[in-house]
């Protein structure tokens, strides 16, 4: 049959073949760009992409910088820490692994507990940690044993070392495992391996010393198990730190205070605020934080009465008591009030709307000046400026001179005294300021607080000539100095003879046969003290105590005794160190505080730190012979077992 081209319906069929073939034609022109866009365009994404699921990108932590003093001696050091882990899929019978390991080594319940509930949480070929702190004995055995035990290994890692021990404790502080509540500030904190400040400058500078992490680049199969390292990048190191601090006058200091049950004390320079000592006894091993306290040992902490926990002194809230009435004087001084030359009478009582309250001295000074008022510290002097004077004055004075504030000093545990006036009396306890209130701020009891880090600024304000200095002991960091510019410091509004009356009086409580600190006083070189002694009561005195002479300090509880305080600068002529020193119950700042101060000034001016630069290039080597020494001597006692710091509680 033949075709007939001009049929309408051959005609129909072409166009319909043309349309699908026109369509085909299309799709594929789209299928075409679309993947010359996803190959040229984007190819790089993607493959991106297609990395992760192949590359796995894990956080390496950085080495913690280390804190020396201002000769280069380490305060805080990483050495190295052999610990043990198991992976839980090449082990089989956890069980019997704890078993085969407790016959080898020491393990603590806790520490399987944790490392149990490890297991379960992650991948079965992820190891997981059982022990740290191994010493060298148990690292041979284990090593011996390794082949018998399949999926265990024992690797080196890194710790935090505090050679110096208790005498740096308080003021380098610890580091510690990272807790629930911490977990989520950083990536970083989810390694096993990190460890952060918990207190004292590991804390503060806790950023800055714990550097920047690495990253380890590891090619990984499809369950997640690494096949082959790709690229390790060990991260940024933490920055190096290096103290005003002088570790020699440091541990001076420490042990001195140790003779009492509780007591703390401050060493800084009157011109620039730098700190030599600063110590709080009793003190903590922060080593026994690192590798574990022993149950007993912590329960010998928290039932210590002198609280070695606390760092007393910058958080230690005291009554200054005579100490402030330096303050006071000027404050009166400058108001017009008295004169150098005005006396007051104290028959050893003052009498104020019908009560009756005492000096400390029952038979009275007789005729007191302002001098005499300083250097034999008669209460009735200021009970009788007070009423004149008035709180807002006096706390006007006080803050000038640095009480009642917090100085952004370097340790975090700072707490700010209180420095009380009609306006937080109303608003704190709800009543109004009475005339009896401002008679106990005026000899530093009340409401009146104070540390002995502020006590110690005080001081320095007293005897530098009115400048306002505050404290600072962190004096380079990663090599760079920090040092704080003494220019910056403000003058006080003050009158400079007024200042120089009250030091003068001073010099003479200690270098005077009427001072109450006389058999305190140091002739060192031609060097002397001066200084205040303080005596802070820690609970009310009977009228029927007082008369009957019931108050032999020593018959009263511990508790129940006052503290002891003294500050003091030398030498006499420009002064450099000024020192504050409280002892916790101590009886009479004369028979316990005073004392104690000059053994630490003269240690200070031997040594005399202010003479010499701080060594901001400190040599890490240099001085580490001692602490593999002590390192040693630990990895030679036996551990106790361990309470983990999640139950510790710090």
């Amino acid at each position: 049959m033949r075709l007939d081209v001009h049929d309408p319906r051959l005609t129909s069929v072409t166009r319909r073949a043309f349309l699908l073939g026109a369509g085909q034609v299309l799709c594929l022109g789209v299928l075409a760009g679309r993947l010359a866009w996803l190959q040229l365009a984007e190819g790089e994404r993607y493959k991106t992409l297609s990395d992760r699921n192949r590359i796995s990108l894990r956080l390496v932590a950085p080495l913690r910088g280390m804190v020396f003093d201002r000769n280069g001696q380490i305060l805080a050091a990483n050495e190295q820490d052999f610990r043990l882990r198991f992976t839980p899929e090449e082990v089989g019978d956890l069980d019997a692994l704890i078993t085969h390991l407790g016959g080898l080594v020491e393990l603590r319940l806790h520490e399987i507990e944790k490392a149990f509930a490890q297991a379960k949480k992650q991948a079965r070929f992820l190891p997981v940690e059982l022990r740290g702190n191994l010493d060298w004995e148990e690292v041979s055995t284990l090593e011996v044993n390794l082949p018998d035990l399949p999926g265990v290994e024992v690797y080196e890692g890194q710790r935090r070392f505090y050679p110096h021990r208790e005498s740096t404790g308080h003021l380098v502080g610890y580091v510690g495992a990272v807790n629930e509540r911490e977990v989520g500030r950083s990536p970083l904190y989810r390694l096993p391996d990190v460890r952060i400040g918990k207190t004292g400058l590991e804390r503060r500078f806790e950023e800055t010393l714990r550097g920047q992490p690495g990253q380890e680049e590891a090619e990984v199969n499809v369950a997640g198990r690494m096949v082959r390292q790709l690229s390790y990048d060990p991260g940024l190191n933490g920055a190096d730190m290096v103290l005003t601090v002088d570790q020699a006058l440091q541990k001076q200091v420490q042990d001195i205070l140790g003779r009492e049950k509780s007591a703390s004390a401050i060493i800084m320079d009157a011109e620039t605020g730098a700190v030599y000592a600063l110590a709080s006894s009793p003190g903590f091993d922060p080593n026994d934080f690192i590798r574990g306290l022993s149950t007993e040992r912590w329960d010998e902490m928290l039932n210590n009465v002198g609280k070695p926990l606390n760092n007393k002194a910058v958080s230690g809230q005291y009554p200054p008591a005579s100490t402030f009435k330096m303050i006071v004087a000027l404050a009166a001084l400058e108001a017009g009030v008295v004169t150098p030359a005005t006396k007051v009478y104290c028959p050893g009582h003052y009498d104020v709307n019908q009560h009756r309250i005492y000096c400390w001295k029952r038979a009275g000074h007789g005729d007191v000046d302002l001098a005499k008022s300083i250097i034999e510290s008669c209460d009735v002097y200021y009970y009788d400026l007070a009423r004149e004077l008035g709180i807002e004055a006096i706390a006007d004075m006080a803050r000038r001179f640095g009480l009642g504030e917090e100085y952004d000093f370097e340790l975090p545990e700072e707490k700010p005294g209180l420095i009380p006036d009609k306006a937080w009396k109303r608003r704190v306890v709800g009543d109004k300021w009475r005339p009896g209130d401002t008679i106990n701020a005026s000899i530093g009891q009340g409401h009146v607080l104070a540390t002995p880090l502020q006590m110690a600024v005080m001081t320095a304000r007293l005897v530098n000539g009115g400048v306002a200095v505050k404290p600072w002991m962190v004096a380079g960091m990663g090599g760079r100095s920090v040092i704080p510019d003494p220019n910056r410091f403000e003058r006080i509004r003050v009158n400079p003879g007024h200042l120089a009356l009250v030091r003068q009086a001073m010099d003479d409580v200690v270098n005077t046969e009427d001072g109450t600190a006389k058999a305190s006083a140091i002739d060192l070189d031609g060097q002397k003290m001066g200084g205040k002694t303080g005596t802070a009561q820690v609970r009310r005195i009977t009228r029927e105590e007082r008369l009957s002479g019931a108050l032999d300090q020593m018959d009263i509880i511990w508790k129940r005794r006052d503290h002891a305080l003294f500050v003091g600068y030398a030498p006499l002529i420009r002064p450099r160190y000024v020192i504050s020193v409280v002892v916790e119950h101590g009886d009479s700042g004369s028979a316990a505080a005073a004392p104690m101060a000059k053994e630490m000034m003269e240690a200070a001016l031997r040594i005399n730190p202010a003479s010499k630069p701080v060594n901001l290039s400190p040599d890490p080597a240099k001085g580490m012979s001692q602490t593999r020494e002590w390192i040693r001597d630990f990895m030679d006692r036996k551990q106790g077992p361990h309470l983990p710091q999640e139950e510790e509680g710090i």
